[in-house]
């Protein structure tokens, strides 16, 4: 393989993991915006998240697209190929967090009338606040290849699973101490659930990085999860 070919297909490859990170600094702030909106009740900026989301499944779509090229035309091997397949798998999670954001927003947009219910908003900012550093810890890890770093992220899910559990009670208890709350609960409960979805995705990103990096598809162990039966709820 000459010079000019080496280096057209290390470019490639560059260029794949470039974009994947840039559609992972896109899904964070999609994230950010879709949890400062349903705190603040800001519609304006829901909006924007909505409308921002076709941003995501189109970068989703051109790294696929870039992705299968690549391996069809130069066939990559050993580490190149895992370089390509990890970040069609990225970009995939990511597509999918945008997709929760976009949710959560919707979610805004109806909450809008219903009563503050301040306690509740700030579980849902505190939930919202550890999902948004998890997601920003991996893409960082996947930007630098660090293997530690997605790995703490990893070992951490279980602290997404208990904001969550203790956000349903403490949504059910609102509902029962009053019947009116109901609807509002509702809409919290389904940005609760979106949070702690995109925060699997970030477990997810890094037991990719982890493949990417080490060439073993599994960490070793199962992953860490609480109250595995009100987490389907």
């Amino acid at each position: 393989m000459n010079e000019h070919i080496v280096k057209s297909y290390e470019d490639e490859l560059n260029t794949l993991t470039a974009e994947c990170a840039r559609m992972g600094g896109l899904t964070e702030a999609q994230v950010g915006d879709s949890i400062d909106a349903v705190v603040r009740r800001d519609t304006t900026l829901a909006e924007s998240v909505v409308g921002r989301d076709q941003r995501l499944d189109i970068l989703e779509a051109d790294i696929e697209r870039k992705a299968i090229r690549l391996i069809a035309l130069r066939q990559p091997m050993a580490n190149d190929l895992r370089k390509t397949v990890a970040a069609m798998k990225i970009a995939m999670n990511l597509e999918r967090c945008g997709d929760l954001a976009k949710n959560i927003a919707k979610r805004t947009l109806v909450l809008t009338e219903a009563e503050p219910m301040s306690p509740l908003t700030r579980s849902i900012e505190r939930m919202g606040k550890l999902v948004l550093g998890r997601l920003k810890d991996v893409l960082d890890a996947y930007t630098a290849s660090d293997l530690d770093r997605a790995l703490a992220v990893w070992s951490r899910d279980d602290e997404v699973d208990e904001h969550y559990n203790s956000l349903f009670r403490e949504l059910l208890t609102y509902m029962m101490g009053d019947p009116r709350t109901i609807t509002a609960c509702a809409h919290m409960l389904f940005v609760a659930k979106n949070l702690e979805r995109i925060g699997d995705h970030a477990t997810n990103i890094a037991e990719i990085i982890h493949y990417e990096i080490t060439g073993v598809e599994t960490i070793g162990s199962a992953r860490p999860k609480t109250d595995d039966l009100l987490r389907e709820a």
